[in-house]
């Protein structure tokens, strides 16, 4: 029997592009799914005519690199038939020497070709792609699994919502705490062992996060970007200080940037800015810095997963599922340090505040917030007695209004 392929929520979003003529660029850390997303589209929607390049194999990688003439007469040879559409896949696109070309020339020249590409890091694609391409794709990102999607995964066939009973939503707080100490990366979701999902998780920090991000950026001091990544995935949910950081680490401010720029374009971290009504003001403030999984923020920070949950890892689960619902997220902190964790504005203007117990509520600051903004607020948690929403209840409320 073969391998369970799930479905991914963002299938829905792209299949809408499958007749279009643009290429259709698929981005995403490595692990989080990306080649399995591209079978899915190949085994339920595309079928036949189809051709799948792993770019990681070399003669193929080399076939590549002649140009999309060759490409073209290989499909042909290989049985493609031309008065069809062709669909052609390439995973791993940012290994090509010059993809802009090669795209572009398909996308040009050849009408019956339909080219899907995924790429493991948009540093590495943005120096590759060139404006050329600007019109020619369309650009979709894969994060590691949301919530929802892990509960699938794990073959529980909830219809998450604002009715559930509350024996329902006790069985749902038990999974969003296994979901937040492991991460949402698909084989360590998969996995039954914690020994072995730690080992797993440990391999891709140590390839992906510790060698192929360090060799695309290109960079020397190696112990200071070691230090910086577990320095960020224990402060996941604090404010940035770029100047704090370059101290404390001995390394220059302009080199700190740098290695944001390059972990955010590597799907590790993601920044948010403070939500200000001068948006010249907005920009000049320190932003927050978020761990894009909250299991290898854990690995990073603590070297184990932790046995409770801690404030902040559940402040960016919160996070990353407005992220993953296309939210627009910023947060709200004043000169005198009053705060609130989430702004987002969707049909409705909310202020959100995480609080794992909702009995350490303060309502003080949203109170002041929604007074000031004329707005909806929540708290979203998990324990203790119900002051507010869980997750999946406010998700559901975004999608209903």
């Amino acid at each position: 029997m073969g391998e369970i392929i799930y479905k991914r929520r963002i299938v829905d979003e792209i299949v809408k592009y499958l007749d279009s003529k643009e290429v259709i660029v698929i981005y995403g850390a490595r692990q989080v799914g990306k080649t399995f997303l591209l079978k899915y589209l190949i085994e339920n929607y595309l079928k036949k005519n189809v051709f799948y390049f792993d770019l990681e194999l070399p003669n193929l990688l080399e076939l590549c690199n002649q140009g999309a003439e060759g490409i073209f007469k290989y499909l042909i040879q290989k049985g493609a038939d031309e008065k069809q559409k062709i669909f052609l896949i390439i995973d791993e696109i940012q290994y090509m020497d010059n993809p802009t070309k090669f795209l572009k020339i398909i996308h040009d020249h050849y009408p019956s070709i339909k080219v899907l590409v995924s790429g493991s890091s948009t540093f590495e694609i943005k120096k590759k792609f060139k404006e050329s391409l600007v019109g020619r794709t369309i650009n979709f990102e894969i994060y590691p699994l949301s919530f929802e999607e892990f509960l699938i995964f794990k073959g529980k066939g909830y219809k998450l919502g604002k009715e559930n009973t509350k024996l329902i939503n006790d069985e749902l707080v038990e999974f969003a705490e296994e979901y937040i100490r492991f991460g949402g990366y698909p084989k360590i979701v998969l996995e039954k062992s914690e020994e072995k999902k730690q080992a797993y998780l440990g391999q891709i920090i140590s390839t992906y996060v510790r060698k192929d991000i360090r060799d695309l950026g290109n960079i020397r001091n190696i112990s200071s970007f070691n230090k910086l990544l577990e320095l960020l995935a224990s402060q996941s949910g604090q404010l940035l200080n770029v100047l704090e950081v370059s101290d404390t680490l001995k390394i220059n401010r302009e080199t700190v940037l740098e290695y944001l720029d390059l972990l955010e374009n590597t799907f590790i971290i993601k920044r948010i800015t403070p939500f200000h009504k001068n948006l010249r003001s907005e920009l000049s403030k320190n932003p927050k810095v978020f761990f894009l999984d909250t299991g290898m923020m854990h690995l990073l920070w603590l070297k184990e997963f932790p046995k409770v949950i801690l404030g902040s890892s559940f402040e960016t689960f919160v996070f990353l599922e407005l992220m993953k619902a296309n939210k627009k997220i910023n947060f709200w902190r004043t000169k005198n340090k009053q705060e609130i964790d989430f702004i987002v504005k969707d049909k409705e203007f909310y202020a959100i505040e995480a609080k794992y117990n909702f009995s350490n509520l303060d309502n003080k600051n949203l109170n002041l917030f929604s007074k000031e903004y004329k707005c909806k607020t929540i708290t979203v948690g998990l324990k203790g007695e119900k002051k507010g929403k869980y997750i999946w209840e406010l998700l559901k409320e975004f999608e209903v209004r």
